[in-house]
């Protein structure tokens, strides 16, 4: 394995899981369509310069448009939105937990389409593992319930399923077309940008400035780190390792959100939240034993 691995793996699930709390912040000023427009403009503007200082980028690489729009939808608009909205409408510890379960959607997405994953009873037990502690965050049965809102939850789950589909995508139309991981982020970054201009309603969004805190973890948390560093070594990661083994990245964020919404925000650890999030990795754990 490259030696760097191990360190992209580390950071990238790090600034995953502190985009939570950044989201949290800029939500609270701003709306989620503007939230994700502003975080995807700060992260293309040093990408694309990176992209074009390395020679990168190449016109013929645009026979690979189609790819790269499905790619803005799933890994940028789609997801970026779903997890922003249900952060808005969640603490963000539990929205962190919450996109835990992105493993188990690449899962069950890869199963039907890459139709290389085994199914045995390690993995079917590590998918009613992870998809009970979703429900037990969700708590249904409790609506509204202890400051849960069910929309909220819903978000979280869209956004996870995107992103999970995401890397199934990447490992069947995109890993393999001999780009760079900068050239494959760059032109994903740029249609997400584009669709969100098109669509993003754009008034009050200059309020973003009345909290200096939340404005420098939109830029910089959120844009620079988030966004366009994130997805070169998202590309990176797949390259190296596989889909699969790339979506266990996503073990760390909730570890990391649960920790910056306990210390960052103040918000309460709740014992039945410990225990969804447990069953959440837990159940990803299963599910990559299950598979060698």
């Amino acid at each position: 394995m490259n030696k760097l691995v191990p360190g992209a793996f580390a950071l990238l699930g790090l600034i995953w899981g502190s985009n939570f709390i950044f989201m949290k912040w800029a939500a609270a000023l701003i709306s989620p369509g503007q939230v994700v427009l502003l975080r995807v403009l700060f992260g293309f503007i040093p990408l694309l310069l990176l992209a074009l200082a390395r020679g990168v980028l190449h016109w013929r690489q645009l026979r690979q448009l189609h790819h790269f729009l499905v790619m803005a939808l799933l890994a940028t608009a789609v997801y970026y939105f779903a997890f922003a909205k249900g952060t808005a409408l969640l603490p963000s510890s539990i929205a962190g937990m919450l996109s835990g379960a992105i493993p188990l959607f690449a899962f069950v997405v890869a199963l039907v389409f890459l139709r290389s994953e085994p199914v045995n009873r390690r993995t079917l037990l590590g998918l009613v593992l992870g998809f009970g502690g979703v429900l037990l965050i969700a708590r249904p049965w409790r609506a509204a319930g202890a400051g849960m809102d069910p929309c909220g939850v819903l978000y979280m789950i869209l956004g996870s399923l995107s992103i999970g589909s995401s890397f199934v995508y990447a490992r069947l139309f995109l890993v393999d077309q001999a780009m760079s991981p900068v050239a494959l982020s760059t032109w994903q970054i740029g249609c997400a940008l584009a669709m969100l201009f098109a669509v993003t309603d754009l008034r009050g969004i200059e309020r973003i400035a009345d909290d200096k805190v939340a404005l420098a973890g939109l830029v910089f948390g959120l844009g620079l780190a988030g966004t366009g560093f994130a997805f070169i070594l998202y590309y990176f990661i797949v390259q190296k390792l596989g889909a699969l083994r790339a979506a266990s990245v996503t073990y760390i964020p909730p570890v990391v959100a649960l920790l910056a919404g306990c210390l960052l925000a103040g918000e309460p650890l709740v014992p039945a939240s410990l225990v969804a999030m447990a069953l959440i990795l837990g159940g990803v754990a299963m599910l990559q034993s299950g598979k060698q």
